[in-house]
């Protein structure tokens, strides 16, 4: 059983995945904080589920800025947070076929005007790079600032630096509906009613729902299902394999061990907000578009999962103040980078909630390119 939550809180957080565990860490030190979790275990959802990587192209233009801003406090974590780094050495490629030349040359372009470490390749330059590569896949972009994240020590990270400043959780506790009252909010779940001043929407795919069971109106946040699989190959490729995706988006995959790789489809499928499960086809269309890429036999498949991926309808992430709902607040719609943008997101919706206003590059991004507000 779950014990019932405190009934007087300042800041509750509907959520406990990485987008509310990193906002808890951030803003718990300056108010009193409860996270909400709906599950047995936080991170359950989209955070277990996660890829893992950090790629500093991955989400468009419009994501980039956090993606970078996140680097420093993911590789060289304070003192404190971790003994470790969250990062670990990948690399990525783009690859594309020989019509697809043009798209690998805009994304060059597109991302090396941002900052970006990228840089274009010669046909041999990825034959080398990549053995079994069919010859028809011939155009290819190099991004060595790509990293592995270690998402199960971030998320732990977070939720223990929570805890350490006085934040609490409360797991099988989902927020069943909330109304205001004079100065905040009272809010009804199975375990008890809870008051606090301000509800911050970490929901993930479910966010939509929550803000309609807050009196909000929706922002259109819409849970898309992404399949991925471990498989065993018949040929012996290594755990350092790039993250390799296509420039087209129908692939991605990385090495996971000596001669086994991770690997999606790269499928956006339309959900409802739930516990993700695989379908069959999704694999088989994976593993036929893998070998459609290189010629590597496969031996077997491991183990596969499935989670939900949400996004705005611009692809950009959610976060600040309703712009009709007093002290509720948004942070939602990561998509497949919530945890490559964690520090940054954290830091900037922190500040907007009583922390002091981070620095260095996070400083220089402006939140209100993110603001809920925008779909006014």
């Amino acid at each position: 059983m779950a014990s019932a939550p405190p009934s007087d809180i300042d800041v509750l957080i509907v959520g406990a995945g990485i987008a509310g565990a990193s906002l808890a860490a951030a803003l718990a030190p300056h108010r009193a904080v409860l996270m909400i979790e709906g599950e047995d275990m936080p991170g359950y959802h989209a955070t277990g589920r996660s890829a893992a990587f950090w790629q500093e192209s991955y989400g468009g233009v419009g994501v980039q800025p956090l993606t970078a801003a996140s680097f420093d406090a993911l590789a060289q974590p304070e003192p404190g947070f971790s003994d470790r780094p969250f990062l670990l050495p990948r690399t990525a490629l783009m690859i594309g076929r020989r019509d697809e030349a043009t798209a690998i040359d805009a994304f060059v372009r597109e991302f090396a005007a941002q900052g970006v470490e990228v840089s274009r390749l010669s046909p041999a330059e990825l034959v080398g790079r990549v053995d079994g590569l069919r010859p028809e896949w011939s155009e290819g972009a190099y991004e060595p600032s790509c990293r592995d994240i270690d998402v199960g020590l971030l998320h732990t990270a977070y939720l223990r630096a929570a805890k350490r400043a006085g934040a609490r959780l409360a797991v099988r506790t989902s927020l069943a509906s909330a109304r205001r009252t004079g100065d905040g909010w009272t809010v009804e779940t199975a375990q008890g009613a809870i008051r606090a001043a301000v509800i911050v929407n970490a929901a993930g795919a479910w966010a939509d729902e929550i803000a309609v069971a807050c009196g909000a109106g929706p922002v259109g946040i819409q849970p898309y299902r992404r399949t991925l699989a471990q498989v065993r190959l018949g040929v012996p490729t290594p755990a350092a394999l790039p993250l390799i995706g296509h420039i087209g988006g129908s692939f991605y995959f990385k090495g996971e061990s000596q001669g086994r790789i991770w690997l999606s489809p790269h499928d956006e499928t339309l959900s409802d907000p739930c516990d993700a499960a695989p379908e069959e086809i999704d694999v088989a269309l994976a593993i036929d578009r893998l070998q459609s890429v290189v010629d590597w036999p496969v031996a077997a498949v491991e183990r596969k999962w499935a989670g939900l991926r949400s996004f705005a309808p611009d692809r950009l992430p959610v976060f600040g103040p309703d712009r009709a709902v007093p002290d509720f607040f948004w942070c939602a719609g990561q998509g497949g980078f919530g945890i490559q943008t964690a520090p940054a997101i954290a830091a900037l919706a922190a500040a907007q909630l009583g922390a002091p206003v981070p620095s260095g590059a996070i400083a220089a991004i402006d939140p209100v390119v993110y603001a809920p507000s925008r779909f006014a």
